[in-house]
């Protein structure tokens, strides 16, 4: 892989180490603060405002502009929602207890504008870094790198709130994305100027939209993604994990980290499986399999009250879950025309935030009306279900098959 790429991975890793640390912090400050899981949804859903309304308009300004600087200024938006948390611990008699609240909830929408632009900003960015034949390897390779800091970021996050306490964990986030600042500096096509075209060939409205567009026309693009966003909207139980953690495994905030953890523990060794796994002759039904998979975990995670029991079913639901995202990647990549990346990946960030932001809420929600664990099985169950009807739905995506893809657009 090119220098340029690693560097970026690099950035890319060191970002998603703090993004996940925050998360950790944030959402069991939260509850201890408040006690009540429609709060943890409230977070996620602070967070999906901007995250889902932006993401159009981030589409478009990427595609107009250089994908590289708008992930600079991404991670400068990130380490301002970082230094909030950060400074309220310095003024916690004077904030009091929902100041502490208000401040979370405004660290939480900083990073929902961050991840609009997060997505398409990347999705632009690697092409013009790598040759187009070596996406899928770069996507596992990607892939590897955020599992990578979704493993160290939550389990350092929980370890360091539970000795060192919420201040010393904000500064050592501030400090982590102070150094994908560097290491996205260093990177010696970031000046690259933004393909030329002629403004009044198109107008802003249309180019706004034409990403949807081409997502909803497109035989495998929208099933793909529809069936990650309604499994993850349902079975996600990231939300949960505070309320498991305090109230049924009774493991505290380092239980908490490790078990952030466990996901990306399964997923980074499935992931560097991938790097080598010649999955692209049969990525359709690898695809359901997979999701079929990330689903059962789920369910056995809902109802497990061992703590090893639990952090081994999420760690498989990560490995699972792993090779959807990788194969989501690559059906995005290699059906992009380049330039339109920066708005398909867009909405693809628009499906990602409604699974991870609104699925918290929802999560949380449920949690408020059914109870935690009610919650998370019928979560676990319509994930299934979801999977089922994609499948009966979508024979195009059932017997996709990338390899036969990628040669038909190298010839």
């Amino acid at each position: 892989m090119p220098n340029d790429f690693k560097k970026l991975m690099l950035a890319r890793l060191l970002f998603t180490f703090a993004v996940q640390m925050q998360a950790v912090v944030l959402g069991w400050k939260m509850y201890d603060l408040l006690g009540d899981p429609l709060a943890l949804g409230l977070v996620g859903l602070t967070e999906a405002i901007p995250a889902i309304g932006l993401a159009l308009y981030a589409g478009h300004i990427v595609d107009r502009s250089r994908p590289l600087i708008v992930y600079r200024r991404v991670l400068l938006v990130s380490l301002t929602s970082a230094l909030m948390i950060l400074l309220s611990q310095f003024y916690l008699s004077d904030l009091g207890t929902m100041g502490q609240v208000y401040a979370l909830y405004a660290s939480s929408f900083l990073t929902g504008v961050a991840r609009s632009f997060s997505q398409p900003s990347m999705f632009s960015a690697v092409p013009r870094i790598i040759p187009r034949h070596q996406i899928p390897i770069s996507s596992a390779w990607m892939s590897s790198a955020v599992q990578t800091g979704r493993i160290v970021g939550p389990a350092l996050g929980g370890i360091m709130f539970g000795f060192a306490g919420l201040k010393m964990t904000a500064l050592a986030i501030c400090l982590l994305l102070v150094s994908s600042i560097i290491a996205m500096s260093l990177i010696s096509v970031l000046k690259m100027e933004p393909q030329k075209r002629d403004p009044s060939t198109i107008q802003v409205k249309d180019h706004f939209l034409s990403g949807a567009k081409f997502v909803f026309r497109h035989p495998l693009l929208l099933p793909a993604l529809s069936l990650d966003m309604f499994s993850v909207l349902f079975g996600g139980v990231v939300a949960l994990l505070p309320i498991y953690c305090k109230e049924i495994l009774l493991v505290g905030p380092k239980g908490l980290g490790l078990l952030r953890a466990a996901p990306s523990i399964g997923a980074i060794s499935m992931s560097l499986f991938l790097t080598r796994w010649r999955y692209q002759h049969k990525a359709g039904s690898y695809l359901l399999k997979a999701v079929t998979g990330f689903g059962l975990c789920i369910l056995v995670f809902s109802v497990s009250q061992n703590f090893i029991l639990s952090f081994v079913a999420l760690a498989l639901s990560g490995a699972f879950d792993s090779v959807s995202m990788v194969v989501r990647t690559s059906i995005v990549q290699m059906f992009s025309p380049d330039d339109m990346r920066g708005r398909i990946s867009s909405v693809n960030s628009m499906f990602i935030g409604s699974s991870n932001e609104i699925g918290e809420f929802e999560s949380g929600v449920t949690a408020k009306l059914m109870g935690v664990v009610p919650a998370a099985v019928f979560g676990s169950v319509m994930c299934l279900v979801t999977v089922g009807i994609v499948a009966v739905l979508s024979p195009t995506l059932r017997k996709m098959n990338l390899a036969e893809v990628a040669a038909s657009q190298s010839s």
